[in-house]
């Protein structure tokens, strides 16, 4: 088989397979932001900080700890950074008034509502039904590949019904991964 011809069915499930797993992976990134009851430290390592004029991710600026479950701990590399940070923190949608007492900023967590976890699980649900709807369009683009395969006589119809339903099988193992990692958050949520 020439370069120039159409991918392989392996290179075809191999890359439907990648890109499944990274939908999955991007999922529970996105989910590691969102607030639960408890404090972590990727609540806060991800906000923009202005550092040099350059939005700069605080977990560059600060050593940041979680001293007790409801207390996220700010401690800059450079004293001189407190104000920005602290700043940040307060433009974040954290809906959190940081504490500084010179060297190091406190983030209390105040207990969430049960009106705001009922719309963290809505945020949740959200994000889970757009990583499945983004596994499905893979799905797609696999099954549109294989058949134009099947189409050019690279393969035969039997393989491709084959390698059809592999797609499938791993579309459906990846849902259910998404299901579980957003049923495991909206517990998390809820706990009080």
């Amino acid at each position: 088989m020439s370069t120039d011809e159409a991918l392989s069915v392996d290179d075809i499930l191999l890359d439907a397979d990648d890109r499944m797993d990274k939908s999955v992976k991007a999922l529970q990134d996105d989910l590691r932001i969102i607030r639960t009851g408890r404090a972590s430290p990727a609540l806060v390592e991800h906000i923009p900080v202005t550092y040099y004029g350059t939005p700069t991710p605080l977990l560059q600026l600060a050593v940041i700890g979680v001293p007790d479950p409801r207390m996220i701990t700010v401690r800059p590399f450079n004293k001189s950074d407190i104000g920005e940070i602290q700043k940040a923190i307060m433009k974040s949608d954290l809906g959190i008034t940081p504490t500084n007492d010179g060297t190091m900023i406190r983030l209390a967590l105040p207990p969430l509502t049960e009106e705001r976890r009922r719309e963290l699980a809505k945020q949740v649900k959200k994000r889970v039904e757009e990583a499945k709807v983004s596994a499905r369009n893979i799905r797609r683009d696999a099954n549109k590949a294989l058949k134009a395969t099947e189409s050019d006589k690279q393969i035969s119809e039997d393989e491709m019904e084959l390698a059809l339903e592999e797609v499938q099988s791993m579309l459906e193992k990846a849902e259910e991964r998404i299901d579980e990692i957003g049923k495991a958050k909206e517990a998390e949520i809820m706990e009080v």
